[in-house]
């Protein structure tokens, strides 16, 4: 058969896409490899209704609502390659199945990759973080470090301010700051450590110091960084859509990019990093494809 879409990636950009498409009576393959970027998270938050639930969870939940409609098909693979144009897209999985479709939904997100400081990895999404706004309620007033340098650590720093006064930053051996911006993390009593981080203490990923080259050890119960993001699929460029130079599918407001046929959304179309936010995106480009196939639809049955 030839689905009316095929998406890729199973995160809330494409459920809810599915959801959306589901509803209108039009076929999908969701087609996920079960390796979501907020995996190692143990809470989602700032999702109404669904504040505080596991990734896992609010993706169970939304498999089990989207089987409600029985045009929508799951498959856990990899998308290998891709070929064809708009109606009739061929694509091949990791394991060696087929699919056929007329529209293309990319929602596969974005990945992380973390800076080499050793005793990172064991912390990340248990106390050591990304988004304040997903994780800055749970380590309020408690002492905290940043990792970064230049202008985003100074924008981390002014944003975490408003959970706590109680935090150091540390460029890892990598400084930017201007001499003007120091002055002003100065007048706002935030402590700046220029020595490289030797390694981050931890036990059962909640971290406990942060441990410098120069001995500096620096005692604390929660980490924000800014992780260096990469797309989750090379596929999109390779199609011919346009990315941005951060990895960021350029989509229109219904995740319409600029090759017939093919849209994104999620993670994979923005850098405003937030589940709900996904979600919405998703729900929109379902409506943008499933406008498109309507519209084909109509033109196409038109009677002389």
């Amino acid at each position: 058969m030839t689905y009316d879409c095929a998406i890729i990636g199973g995160g809330p950009a494409g459920l809810n896409a599915a959801l959306v498409l589901g509803r209108a009576r039009k076929s999908v393959a969701v087609i996920d490899e079960g390796r979501p970027r907020n995996g190692v998270t143990r809470e989602t938050h700032g999702f109404l209704t669904r504040d505080g639930i596991s990734p896992s969870e609010f993706r169970r939940i939304a498999q089990e609502e989207i089987k409600a409609y029985p045009s929508v098909d799951f498959a856990a693979d990899t998308v290998a390659s891709i070929a064809g144009t708009d109606g009739q897209f061929q694509i091949t999985t990791v394991r060696g199945a087929a699919y056929r479709s007329k529209k293309l939904l990319f929602a596969s997100g974005k990945k992380d990759v973390l800076p080499a400081i050793d005793g990172l990895t064991a912390v990340y999404g248990k106390s050591a973080f990304v988004c304040p706004y997903c994780d800055g309620w749970e380590l309020r007033d408690q002492p905290l470090v940043l990792i970064g340098k230049g202008a985003r650590v100074l924008h981390l720093a002014k944003m975490i301010a408003g959970w706590t006064s109680k935090f150091t930053i540390c460029t890892d051996g990598q400084g930017g700051l201007l001499d003007t911006e120091r002055e002003e993390l100065a007048r706002h009593r935030v402590p700046v450590c220029d020595s490289a981080i030797r390694t981050i203490e931890s036990i059962d990923g909640m971290v406990r110091r942060v441990v410098l080259a120069d001995g500096t050890a620096i005692s604390c119960t929660g980490i924000f960084f800014g992780p260096q993001l990469i797309a989750g699929s090379d596929l999109p460029q390779a199609l011919g859509c346009r990315v941005t130079e951060a990895g960021t599918v350029v989509a229109d407001p219904f995740g319409k990019t600029n090759v017939p046929g093919i849209y994104s959304a999620g993670d994979a179309a923005t850098e405003l990093y937030q589940a709900i936010t996904a979600a919405s995106l998703g729900s929109l480009a379902a409506v943008g494809i499933n406008n498109e196939l309507l519209m084909e639809a109509w033109n196409g049955s038109a009677v002389d």
